[in-house]
């Protein structure tokens, strides 16, 4: 579960499963207001200014009826029994790693939560919030060990639930020692309304010994965290310092260059925006940006101007 696949992009750039475009959160994620509520229109107060009172109760359901235990125990058993596990899924899908760690419990319960991970590993990219109820079976079963509360942590990351990813990534950082949860921690922040707590973990030292990869996820963040504060000039300074002009082609080059593309825009300076989606795009053979269009419709507002 290493990949860390779903995250946030920290300052714009699209990315396939990622709940992070521009500069706000995606709808349905962090800025999500849950469900509108229908409001029904108000009978007239009775006497003495208060509403009338409807002594009338639907029924209770069959869940109603149970005592408290018995729902929350039902409610558990859900959570520990998780959605059903695909026949064609054995564990054996995960990497010898991951299964290195679960070789301290039974046989029986190894295989079971081995099962759960594999099946959220296929799942997260296109049924995250599924994924993360398959990752909660697991840690029903584990929750002493690391690599299942990681999971846990980045599949509450693709799934919206950032309070959680946090919670469950501080979790398994303690038990690991573990340093490369941060970008995906700092993100969670932003997510949450917290871009200076953001900013603080993209200062730890720890990320100066990140590898190129790791790095730019945090920088994106960083730059992500700027701008939610306002400050876009630091946003640009912060994409500036960062590898641009690699030879690389691999997805967090193509992602750094989106998002200072899109940084400069937002900045009005579209001239060099065009010139960046441009550069992103020559790299982006896969698409997982957006920068052919927006090189396009930003073509025609320089001609308009």
């Amino acid at each position: 579960m290493a990949d860390q696949r779903g995250r946030r992009d920290g300052a714009g750039a699209p990315r396939k499963g990622g709940p992070r475009q521009g500069g706000a959160p995606r709808k349905g994620t962090s800025a999500r207001s849950g469900d509108a509520r229908k409001l029904y229109d108000r009978k007239p107060a009775g006497r003495g200014g208060k509403p009338p009172t409807d002594k009338r109760r639907a029924p209770r359901t069959e869940a109603e009826r149970k005592p408290r235990t018995d729902r929350e125990r039902t409610e558990q058993q859900a959570v520990y029994d998780g959605p059903p596990l695909p026949e064609d899924v054995s564990g054996a899908e995960l990497s010898a790693s991951v299964r290195a760690h679960l070789k301290g419990l039974p046989e029986k319960l190894a295989a079971r939560v081995a099962r759960h991970l594999a099946a959220a590993g296929q799942l997260v990219d296109d049924d995250p919030e599924t994924a993360y109820q398959h990752t909660l079976a697991a840690k029903a079963r584990a929750p002493r060990i690391a690599v299942v509360r990681e999971a846990v942590g980045e599949a509450a990351y693709a799934a919206g639930h950032y309070a959680e990813a946090l919670s469950e990534l501080r979790a398994a950082k303690r038990m690991n020692g573990a340093t490369a949860y941060l970008p995906i921690m700092a993100d969670c922040h932003r997510a949450l309304g917290n871009p200076t707590r953001a900013l603080e973990l993209a200062k730890s030292p720890s990320v100066a010994r990140f590898v190129p990869a790791a790095k730019a996820e945090m920088t994106l963040v960083e730059a992500g965290a700027r701008r939610d504060l306002g400050q876009l000039d630091a946003a640009l300074r912060t994409l500036e310092v960062a590898p641009l002009n690699s030879k690389s082609r691999e997805s967090w080059v193509v992602r750094l260059r989106y998002a200072y593309a899109d940084t400069l825009e937002e900045g009005g300076r579209l001239n060099d925006a065009l010139t960046w989606f441009h550069k992103t795009n020559a790299i982006d053979a896969d698409e997982i940006t957006d920068a052919a269009a927006r090189a396009e419709a930003l073509e025609k507002r320089v001609e308009r101007d």
